[in-house]
């Protein structure tokens, strides 16, 4: 069972990400509400994959790619960047420091169901 950690400073959607992952998906789940706590749990979890919010308090959630990238234990996780945001420099900022994707909020939980399994499943071989 691939382990999760969601990222996110608004608790209903870490809760309502944290119930589809965890019964939907059957996905093993942790949870986060700003960045700086996001790579404390990063470093203790070692989870699958990162769905991170891009705008949150403390550390947001490009530095917290940044961070992550840097720690050798961690770089090789991949992250799904979640936002709200509609500017493009910043998705594109955040794709070229090394995420694996992004979703746009507010998001089809089918559509983001796809592209947590696109992530784990790797590149095609």
């Amino acid at each position: 069972m691939a382990k999760v950690l969601i990222i996110d400073d608004e608790k209903l959607i870490v809760e309502m990400l944290a119930f589809r992952l965890s019964k939907v998906g059957g996905y093993q789940v942790v949870q986060a509400f700003d960045g700086d706590e996001g790579l404390k749990k990063a470093a203790e979890e070692k989870p699958d994959l990162v769905l991170v919010d891009i705008m949150m308090p403390r550390m947001d959630g490009y530095q917290f790619i940044i961070n992550m990238k840097k720690d050798p234990a961690l770089a090789a996780i991949p992250i799904i960047i979640l936002t709200a945001s509609v500017s493009l420099d910043l998705v594109n900022k955040a794709l070229k420091a090394g995420v694996a994707g992004y979703i746009m909020k507010p998001f089809d939980p089918n559509k983001l169901m796809e592209k947590i399994k696109q992530v784990l499943a790797g590149p095609p071989k």
